[in-house]
């Protein structure tokens, strides 16, 4: 159905895409190329929410060359009135010939219908071209919109027997400079970067992207059911931080309102916070991806309430023993049969340590 200059303007289109990696949040991040005589007529993509759509970039590149042409994009184009307008009727009245898509929008707004418009133009539209790399480029956004709920990334740093820390809460540094630094690439590309109350009091971490230019910060939330961080915590550095209580004791609140942060009460049946709630809300947010740095306490709780999608492990050459911390707090297992299965989807090597992506199955 697709020819090889099919598949390698598409793959430009989504190059361009991942230009948007850091930036587009909440939006997919998209990227679109005119081709027009076998020549490519113009270029775009989707920087940032409110600017001009990856479809609107390229026809502009193009100009009056987009008459005729093929438009490969690597999502479905929006046919709704958004932040901009719909692009379907951009590339309508361009002219453009042929659209041909990665994948069709979750976003229930779209999903088919910009296709359907394109065709009931006159255009032929269709979908399917190179769709498993254009839904991993938009994983969080794909999770929001076909889930309610974020795309749930847990990062761990561990030596090789599988420990995150000395019994004495020391983990600095575990891991090596090249592999604290690709870290800061991942906490730059999600739209929040979450921790535990525990962290916070043990670490005082500040949560934010260093390592790597970035124009944009991600949301710091903590999971504090007992409302322990102290107004002084590096976290609530600049105010707009989150803390998920599990209570309602005004003082505290109040003392971390003034400090710039916002609280919000989401109580379960055991009195800590609603892991799942708080995943909602977050979507409702209009957040795609969470990138989780805490202890082992609430890595566990993560994992047992089926609120982890893949696992982010850097592992060191290095041996800590038995006495040291794990990667997670859950109850013994009686059988194997109850173990958390995973499936290894990247693996590689990053200065002196292996990270590995592995997803939940």
């Amino acid at each position: 159905m697709y020819s090889e200059d099919d598949h390698r303007h598409m793959s430009r289109a989504l190059a361009l895409a991942e230009r948007g990696l850091y930036t587009a949040t909440p939006n997919p991040r998209v990227g679109c190329v005119l081709v027009k005589g076998g020549a490519v007529a113009g270029e775009g993509w989707h920087e940032r929410a409110g600017g001009p759509h990856a479809e609107v970039n390229a026809l502009a590149a193009a100009g009056s060359a987009a008459r005729g042409a093929t438009a490969y994009v690597s999502l479905e184009p929006c046919v709704h009135q958004g932040r901009t307008g719909p692009c379907t009727e951009a590339l309508v009245k361009a002219g453009v010939a042929r659209v041909v898509a990665a994948m069709r929008d979750p976003n229930p707004l779209v999903a088919g219908k910009g296709l359907d418009a394109l065709q009931r133009s006159g255009i032929e539209a269709t979908a399917g071209l190179m769709e498993e790399a254009a839904r991993e480029l938009n994983i969080g956004f794909v999770s929001r919109m076909t889930r309610s709920r974020p795309w749930v990334r847990m990062k761990i740093a561990a030596s090789l027997d599988g420990r995150t820390a000395l019994a004495n809460g020391q983990s600095r540094w575990i891991t090596g400079p090249e592999a604290r630094r690709d870290g800061h690439h991942w906490r730059a590309r999600a739209c929040v970067v979450l921790t535990g109350g525990g962290t916070v009091l043990e670490d005082d971490p500040q949560l934010t992207v260093r390592e790597v230019p970035t124009t944009r910060q991600p949301l710091r939330v903590v999971v504090d059911s007992k409302l322990e961080t102290p107004p002084a915590a590096k976290v609530l550095e600049g105010g707009g931080a989150l803390i998920a209580a599990a209570r309602e004791d005004k003082p505290k609140i109040a003392a971390l309102r003034a400090r710039g942060a916002e609280v919000i009460v989401l109580p379960n049946a055991a009195g800590k916070v609603e892991l799942p709630a708080l995943l909602r809300e977050l979507a409702r947010r209009e957040l795609n991806e969470v990138h989780v740095e805490a202890g082992h306490r609430l890595n566990g709780s993560l994992l047992r309430e089926g609120c982890v999608d893949e696992l982010l492990v850097y592992i060191a050459p290095a041996v800590l023993g038995d006495k040291a911390l794990g990667m997670f707090e859950l109850p013994e297992l009686t059988g194997l049969a109850q173990r958390h299965a995973l499936k290894v989807h990247d693996l590689a090597k990053v200065g002196e340590d292996i990270r590995i992506l592995a997803r939940t199955a």
